[in-house]
């Protein structure tokens, strides 16, 4: 039995909805951060399944892949550092306690 498409990408859905489930059910702000990573690296996957099935010579899947992983790691930089900041003013990183908007 060989790996086909479908198999990638069903592992890249499954991935997928699991970032989304904790993305939506979570409070803690660094779950968060680590289920938006999670479903940033299933695009990631579909992008080079994508890339070795459709277009097996050009590597324009892997290509983006890395723009996904410069975006991911700057995404992850800023976070981190607006929750530090958050954690250091509010003392908790619950995103329920976290209303520094609200009047």
């Amino acid at each position: 039995m060989t790996i086909g498409l479908q198999h990638y990408l069903i592992l890249s859905g499954l991935l997928f909805s699991i970032g989304l489930y904790g993305a939506f059910t979570r409070r803690n702000a660094i779950i968060i951060l680590i289920s938006i990573e999670l479903m940033l690296n299933a695009v990631n996957i579909a992008l080079v399944a994508f890339s070795r099935f459709i277009t097996p010579l050009a590597l324009t899947g892997q290509v983006f892949t890395i723009f996904v992983l410069v975006v991911a790691a700057a995404e992850v930089a800023v976070g981190l550092a607006i929750i530090i900041s958050i954690y250091r003013n509010r003392d908790t990183i619950d995103t329920n306690k976290i209303d520094l908007l609200k009047w």
